[in-house]
């Protein structure tokens, strides 16, 4: 069974959209499991303080290594894979959720106010992951999005398991078109080669639709495809 594990200090934000479809009946078939853990309650003091004010001085608040810490020492163990959603980590793409779908326990820090001390992330071994180039208030809606990519790759989770192979970024390309009935619909036909039966035609044509659309669309996938 895949673990994903979350520490957040907004519990009730999960399980959200991986309760529904797909991924509810996956936790219900027990493929996975989700854990959360409030990072709150790591907390000593009778306000449950879990930030305070950057040495150096500037904006915001940083959360403390040693509440943070404390709620990471209690229910990780020291094999388990730790990321902290962050805008100067890693950018995150398809390989990694591949190779993060492996992992038998995927631990999720979701940070708030300025981020985390760098000590927690040095001396924890934790991986900082972005998922994209822009800024989010915490790592709740990050890890949602991270855990969405990485739970559909698991064994038995989607109906059809050549899905996966079929999808943008799979084959360094993003997804031709598709299409389905009515086979006219506001005067709009589908492509005659997806209606003629010749399999290696429609290959081809759908082979040339997700290299026209990746050279339009994301000139730099198609400088990496063209090199590979």
């Amino acid at each position: 069974m895949f673990v994903a594990r979350i520490f957040t200090l907004y519990p009730e934000f999960f399980p959200g959209p991986l309760a529904k479809g797909l991924y509810g009946k996956a936790l219900v078939e027990k493929i996975w499991k989700l854990e959360t853990v409030n990072i709150r309650d790591y907390a000593e003091d009778k306000h449950k303080t879990v930030d305070d004010t950057t040495y150096g001085g500037g904006s915001g608040m940083l959360m403390k290594p040693d509440v943070l810490a404390k709620s990471l020492d209690q229910n990780i163990k020291s094999s388990e894979k730790i990321i902290y959603l962050s805008p100067k980590g890693k950018l995150f793409n398809q390989n990694l959720a591949k190779k993060l779908s492996k992992e038998k326990t995927l631990n999720l820090i979701c940070g708030h106010f300025e981020g985390i001390d760098e000590r927690v992330i040095n001396s924890r071994n934790i991986e900082e992951v972005s998922i994209g180039d822009f800024v989010l208030s915490g790592g709740e809606s990050a890890a949602i999005v991270l855990l969405d990519s990485v739970l559909r790759l698991l064994p038995k989770v989607l109906g059809n398991e050549l899905s996966n192979k079929e999808e943008s970024f799979e084959n360094g390309l993003l997804e031709y078109p598709q299409y389905t009935k009515p086979q006219i619909w506001e005067e709009k036909p589908v492509p005659n080669v997806l209606l003629s039966g010749d399999h290696a035609k429609i290959k081809d044509w759908r082979l040339s639709q997700s290299e026209a659309i990746t050279r339009d669309r994301r000139p730099d996938l198609w400088q990496k495809y063209k090199k590979n």
